[in-house]
């Protein structure tokens, strides 16, 4: 996965696979999810990042560790 933040558009591009976009769909204004030819989403785009997002130039990357039952 990817994460671009562009300060001159204002758009953060979430990446999640490396494929060609097939298709897009803008679920609200200023979110766009593509998709691969499979339906599989590629990439998340917010527009106007700096007002959706609180702060769209830093990134805090959490890993979950799966808890295994004794």
């Amino acid at each position: 996965m990817k994460v671009i933040y562009d300060s001159e558009t204002d758009s953060l591009n979430l990446i999640l696979r490396e494929e060609s976009v097939a298709e897009s769909d803008e679920l609200r204004e200023g979110l766009i999810i593509d998709y691969d030819k499979k339906g599989r989403i590629v990439s998340i785009e917010v527009l106007d990042a700096s007002v959706n997002i609180e702060e769209p130039k830093s990134l805090i990357y959490e890993l979950k560790e799966l808890k295994q039952a004794v």
